[in-house]
């Protein structure tokens, strides 16, 4: 079995898992009713209506 002969230091450590915690912009889809930008699955906060269907009732 492989055994290193020296300890990796912090900085290699560090440098390898910089990558590991990035956080990607979260996906966005134009609301087919209103046009309005919206998280893909969810009713729309500006129209409320999800799936052609009206859900949230909105006050005009």
């Amino acid at each position: 079995m492989a055994v290193p002969k020296r300890k990796q230091s912090s900085a290699r450590q560090n440098k390898r898992r910089s990558s590991v915690w990035k956080l990607s912009a979260p996906t966005l889809v134009n609301c087919p009713k209103c046009g309005e930008l919206i998280a893909p699955h969810k009713v729309c906060g500006n129209c409320g209506y999800y799936n052609g269907r009206e859900v949230v009732k909105k006050e005009a």
